[in-house]
């Protein structure tokens, strides 16, 4: 919702660049989703090792 209001803000001040955001944006989102994809991979494979080596002291825990 606030992006459309600053859009709309942005379309009253200067409507060729509110225009010109309106139809580059989704080239923009498509540019940016391999970059959200390498971010979730990346982020999968660091929680995975930390589960990995916090498991020894987990299972050490539940056991005493």
């Amino acid at each position: 919702m606030l992006k459309f209001i600053l859009w709309c803000i942005l379309l009253v001040l200067c409507w060729p660049i509110a225009l010109l955001a309106l139809i580059l944006y989704p080239f923009v989102w498509l540019i940016l989703l391999p970059f959200r994809l390498l971010g979730i991979a990346v982020g999968a494979v660091l929680d995975f090792l930390w589960a990995i080596f916090t498991m020894p002291a987990r299972l050490i825990r539940k056991v005493a």
